[in-house]
């Protein structure tokens, strides 16, 4: 899960010529947390965790926050809902792969079921039956891109660690579906994608498919409007849409978008400036942002909101 993540942080901030810098040894150690926590029963002490890494609890915090863009908490619980998926493709009832994953209880899980799944669990376990999914991927300057598409238009788009892994990510996700090789229609969404992400001018003209709530799509909707070289922090984005105390309700939007870059959830930042979570990882978010800044100065625009320029991994 944490691979790709840890990789660019290392490469980013060590010198090519000294490749035992502090950006090494703390890649180093937050590969060694993430491991410690994928095997856990139970959510490791942060307290454990640092002294593993020989850093003081609020410094192993910051840099796994920055490295991966999440809490080890949060990382655990993302873990334990990747076992979940996993596991309700592999038994015949609920409440087994419920406890396979190690929640303690089947209700905690249909409680918040929207968080971990986007679907209760016994609909998950269907796998999205009758879709027929095409899907293709391409390499970019930020890593491996793998974009899939319904009849309807581009229904996902990850990054990943390999071929395989966002092969495995999407027949997960989509375990009922009939999944196939892309054909030349969606090599063309891939490809405007792809572009954007090297040259960010307009959002991209590509169809979406997008499966969410409601509320979801009003906020995946307002992101779309952000320009390249803009940011808007989450609590201007819960302004916009008229619910200025729906915070944390539109980082958690933010955090379901199922289609990096084609909904742009990276120009979202913390009120204070702050680059925050983003599944596929801070460095690619900063990636994407330092793209739209260069192409903007580039076209003698005025550059990204004064948020984007000071932000900073928390």
């Amino acid at each position: 899960m944490a691979a790709t993540a840890i990789a660019l942080y290392t490469a980013a901030m060590t010198s090519p010529h000294d490749r035992q810098t502090t950006a090494a040894r703390h890649g180093d150690a937050i590969r060694a947390a993430c491991r410690a926590i994928e095997s856990a029963t139970a959510p490791p002490r942060l307290t454990d965790l640092a002294q593993q890494a020989g850093l003081s609890r609020f410094h192993f915090q910051r840099v796994f926050k920055q490295v991966l863009g999440m809490s080890p908490d949060a990382y655990y619980q993302a873990h334990r809902a990747r076992r979940l998926a996993e596991s309700l493709q592999g038994t015949a009832r609920v409440d087994d792969a419920i406890y396979a994953a190690g929640f303690g209880s089947p209700s905690r899980v249909y409680e918040r079921s929207d968080a971990l799944l986007g679907m209760t669990p016994a609909l998950f376990r269907r796998g999205a039956p009758g879709l027929r999914i095409r899907y293709a991927v391409s390499r970019t300057s930020i890593g491996l891109l793998l974009a899939a598409a319904t009849e309807r238009g581009i229904c996902a788009v990850d990054f990943g660690d390999s071929r395989p892994a966002l092969e495995e990510l999407l027949r997960t996700r989509f375990h009922a579906a009939s999944i196939m090789k892309g054909d030349a229609q969606l090599h063309a969404w891939v490809e405007r994608i792809v572009a954007f992400i090297e040259h960010p001018e307009q959002q991209p003209d590509v169809p979406l498919d997008l499966a969410g709530t409601a509320f979801q799509l009003r906020v995946w909707q307002a992101l779309r409007s952000i320009a390249p070289g803009s940011t808007l922090s989450y609590a201007q984005l819960a302004a916009q849409l008229g619910m200025p105390r729906a915070v944390r309700a539109v980082a958690s939007a933010c955090a379901r978008n199922p289609v990096a870059v084609a909904v742009p959830c990276h120009r979202a930042l913390g009120s204070d400036g702050s680059l925050r979570g983003y599944r596929w990882g801070l460095p690619r978010k900063r990636a994407l942002l330092d793209n739209e800044s260069a192409e903007a100065k580039a076209k003698g625009k005025d550059g990204p909101r004064r948020a984007t320029k000071r932000a900073q991994a928390n």
